[in-house]
């Protein structure tokens, strides 16, 4: 099982807006410091409906910018599986993901639609536009 430590990087953007104010981009990344392979999924409410997308596949001691744009939502809910698919993050929020690439709108009724059910851990990016999940080994 693999913990999560979060990182706001509210700093980096202010530092980073300074010296290089076209490099800076507001984001969500995930960075993997664990010693395996980690196939991550988000998801976000967006206008009307919440909208889930993945596979990012992030080697260890790697990151991934999962969200590119400023961040709208307070929340994000990230779904994490190692190379086995066994979940590496315990989540409570059910919402759907593919078994390959995708982007699906609404969490709910996953198999009626043709999806998979899964449990997704919400993050509490206190409403800024950058943030950075670190999925750590568990001790």
């Amino acid at each position: 099982m693999i913990s999560y430590l979060r990182l706001l990087g509210a700093g980096w953007a202010l530092a980073g807006s300074i010296a290089f104010p076209t490099m800076v981009q507001a984001e969500f990344a995930v960075c993997n410091q664990s010693f395996d392979v980690a196939n991550v999924a988000v998801g976000q409410y967006e206008e009307n409906a919440f909208v889930t997308r993945g596979w990012w596949t992030i080697g260890p001691n790697q990151c991934a910018n999962v969200i590119r744009e400023a961040l709208q939502a307070r929340y994000i809910y990230v779904f994490a599986k190692d190379v086995f698919g066994n979940e590496i993050l315990q989540g409570a929020t059910p919402m759907c993901i593919g078994p390959e690439r995708f982007v699906i709108q609404g969490e709910t009724s996953c198999l009626l639609r043709g999806y998979l059910d899964a449990n997704y851990l919400e993050i509490d990016t206190l409403q800024t536009e950058r943030w950075t999940l670190f999925l750590t080994p568990q001790p």
